[in-house]
C-alpha cells in the first residue's frame, strides 16, 4: 500500500503540517493478496517543502491479476475493488472511478468503495461530485468515521466552507476520539481553532 501524505491549507492560509493522512478509506494490499484487510491508516511523514514526490508507478502486474479473475468471474466484487484500489494508488483516478462504480453496481451498500469514489472524484478536481457520494456513503453508515474525515477535508479545501469542515471533523472526535481518525480530526480543529480563534472551529463562549 502506497502510504500519501497531505498538506493542508484553508483558503490561502498557514493551516500547518497537521497531519499525514491518507486521503481516502484505502485498504492495506499485499501483493498477489486475493482478499483485502482493514487497517488503520499509517501517519506519514509530510513532503519536504520545496520538493516534488515522484509520480507513483502503476503496478500493472497487479492489475493484470485482477482484471484477469473480472475477466474469468464477472460478479466477483473483491477483484473489482483491487483494480479500483491499485489505480488509486498509481494515481490513475478516473481508472479508478470505473473500477469503484463496478463494484457500487454489484455491491451498492460498499461503504468503503462509495467514500474512496468520492475521494477520487476529489482529486479529479470535482468536489461538489465528491461530497455527494461521500452523502451516499454516510446514508449507508452515518458512523462511518473516514467519511466524515474526508467530508470535513473536501469542506475545507474543495469548497472553502470553514463551519461545514468543523462540523464533520468534530462528529468523527464525538463517535471515536482515540481512533487514527478521531485524532486526525482533532489535530485539524486545534489547527483551525489556532488560525481562527473566535472564529471557525472555536468552542462555543458561555453566556
Amino acid at each position: 500500500m502506497k502510504i500519501e501524505s497531505i498538506v493542508f491549507a484553508i483558503a490561502g492560509m498557514v493551516f500547518g503540517l497537521f497531519v499525514g493522512w491518507i486521503i481516502g478509506d484505502q485498504l492495506a494490499r499485499q501483493p498477489g493478496a486475493t482478499t483485502a484487510v482493514q487497517t488503520p491508516p499509517a501517519q506519514s511523514a509530510p513532503a519536504q517543502a520545496g520538493g516534488e514526490q515522484p509520480r507513483p508507478v502503476l503496478d500493472e502486474a497487479r492489475v493484470q491479476q485482477y482484471q484477469t479473475i473480472v475477466d474469468n468471474d464477472p460478479r466477483n466484487v473483491e477483484a473489482r475493488v483491487q483494480l479500483a484500489n491499485t489505480y488509486f494508488d498509481g494515481e490513475r483516478y478516473q481508472d479508478a472511478i470505473k473500477w469503484y462504480e463496478e463494484v457500487l453496481k454489484l455491491d451498492p451498500r460498499n461503504v468503503n468503495a462509495s467514500t474512496d469514489l468520492g475521494v477520487s472524484y476529489y482529486y479529479l478536481n470535482q468536489p461538489d461530485r465528491a461530497l455527494t457520494q461521500f452523502e451516499r456513503s454516510l446514508a449507508i453508515d452515518p458512523r462511518h468515521t473516514k467519511t466524515l474525515l474526508n467530508q470535513g477535508i473536501v469542506r475545507a479545501f474543495g469548497k472553502q466552507d470553514l463551519d461545514g469542515a468543523t462540523a464533520s471533523w468534530q462528529r468523527v472526535v464525538e463517535l471515536a476520539p482515540d481512533s487514527p481518525e478521531g485524532q486526525a480530526a482533532r489535530r485539524a480543529l486545534d489547527s483551525m481553532r489556532s488560525a481562527h480563534p473566535g472564529g471557525a472551529g472555536s468552542s462555543p463562549s458561555g453566556s
